[in-house]
Order: structure tokens, then sequence, then C-alpha cells
């Protein structure tokens, strides 16, 4: 809750608070397992995320730096704050078993996708790990405009049962990285969340590979219910807040309806002071 309180803070007043870097707890592998697997899940088998089936999508550098995309480039002066906030989720969800985080905000425009996205890169670059993104903000899904990904089938159609999952995975030319996009708003956004499709969904996702991380874009969680109805599906939730893009009173309803969550943490977007160039976690 102490963090809580500093996130809310700056976000009023600007201050300028460095995060901490913590080691990343990560347990022995047991004997027998293949090499990556975690001691502490005895699954059979890790998957190739660059498997035939998967279909690979090279992206435009300019594009993803134009969106601000850019964990995936290590001389960046900004990706070290994404790998700082690696470092610490990571340890975070290990100790506890946890392997999905969902992200949303108290408002839009708080840049809760451009911290998924990086996120995940982040997490992908870790030779143990393979990070799965999906965009599950079914009202203002904005994941594959981000990354410049065209695509015919996405979560859209997986939603309807026109089509299987593997067939809207997509990897977008980043080793161990996979993207579930959402193209279109759906209707009945809250509803379709609540539903046993998207539990059953969420389910498979996170069971199917044990060194996978599930990173969950939702909506806002001050936009309506949407948030609310994955929550019971997820194991942690992550809040990005946009230095003085939020109120006071925002921040606090949305800890309100968080309350009963894992939050995991706060991140502090849109900050301009120099120390933290742009980011700031809590």
């Amino acid at each position: 809750m102490e963090r809580i309180k500093l996130a809310i803070e700056k976000a009023k007043a600007g201050a300028n608070n460095v995060p901490r870097l913590e080691p990343v707890f990560v347990p022995p592998p047991v004997e027998g397992l293949p090499a990556g697997v975690r001691g502490e899940i005895a699954m059979p088998a890790v998957r190739d995320v660059n498997a035939p089936r998967t279909e690979i999508v090279d992206l435009n550098d300019i594009h993803l730096e134009r969106h601000r995309i850019i964990a995936h480039q290590k001389a960046h002066p900004v990706s070290w704050a994404f790998d700082l906030l690696r470092t610490q989720i990571l340890q975070k969800m290990d100790e506890h078993g946890w392997r999905t985080v969902a992200i949303t905000s108290p408002t839009v425009e708080s840049g809760k996708t451009l911290v998924s996205i990086n996120l995940a890169i982040s997490i992908a670059q870790q030779t143990h790990r393979t990070a799965l993104l999906v965009d599950f903000d079914l009202r203002r899904p904005r994941v594959a405009a981000s990354l410049g990904l065209r695509r015919e089938v996405s979560l859209n159609e997986v939603l309807a049962g026109e089509a299987e999952l593997s067939q809207a995975l997509v990897n977008p030319g980043m080793e161990r990285l996979v993207i579930l996009p959402t193209l279109r708003p759906e209707p009945k956004a809250a509803e379709v969340l609540a539903s046993r499709r998207v539990n059953n969904l969420v389910t498979e996702l996170r069971n199917r590979y044990a060194d996978r991380t599930v990173i969950i874009d939702l909506p806002p969680v001050l936009v309506a219910d949407d948030v609310l109805a994955l929550l019971p599906h997820v194991d942690c939730v992550l809040l990005v807040v946009a230095s003085g893009g939020s109120t006071e009173k925002e921040i606090e309803e949305s800890m309100v309806r968080l309350k009963g969550a894992n939050l995991v943490g706060v991140v502090l977007n849109k900050d301009d002071s120099p120390a933290q160039s742009g980011y700031g976690y809590y």
C-alpha cells in the first residue's frame, strides 16, 4: 500500500523517485526436466514459439519506434526502464507462482498498451522464458496497430468460434514472443470477457507451456466493468498511471475496484523528469 501512496503522490506532484533493481528469483530446474523448465511446474514440454503453425511476421522498426515500442533496442536510452520493470514484476510473479499479469489504467491515454507491448518484449528476451501478449481490450484494441500487424484472423474470430487459436497467433519476428491480437471492437465486451469461452481460453493460455508468461492488455478500469469481469481469471494486475493524466479521485477509485486483485505494482508513465526517462515503478 505504501508504494501505491507514493504513486498517487507522484502522479499529482511529479516527484522524482528512482526505482530499485532487485534480483529475479528463478527456481532451480528439477532433475529430469528439460533445460529451461522451472522446477515448481512439472510440465512435460516447452514449445518453440517459432513452430511452423505460428506465423512469423517481421515488423517495421521505423513504425515501432514511432509508436514507442523500443524494448528490443538495447541501445535505446529508455529500454532499461522496461528491463527494470520486467525484473521486478517477474520476481513477484515467481514468488507466488503467478503466470498471468493483466495491465490496466484508470482512464484512456495512460499508455497501458505501450507498457504491455514493451514488457512482453522484454520478458521474451530472457532465454528461459517465453511471453504471450493478448489484446483483451475488446472496446479499443490497439496492440495490432501499435505493432503494425496486418492480420485476417485474430482473437475476434477465435471468440466467435470461426477460427482456431493457432490461426490467430503470430510471432512478430522476435524470438520467444507470441502475439494474440484483436482487430475490431467487440459488442458487449464485458459479457464476452465474463463468458465461459474466455475463461477457458485464459486457462489454456496460462497452462499450456511451463515457461510462458501471459501479458493481458485490458481496458481502463474506470471505463466499464470489463476489467472486473476478467479479474477472477488472472493472477495479478499492473496499474499504469499517466503523470498528470489521472486525478487523485480516479486513481483512488481504480484502487477500490481492484481491491480484490493481486496488485503487483503501479507504473507511472509519461513522467518528464530526466532521471525517470518517462517511467517509474512502485
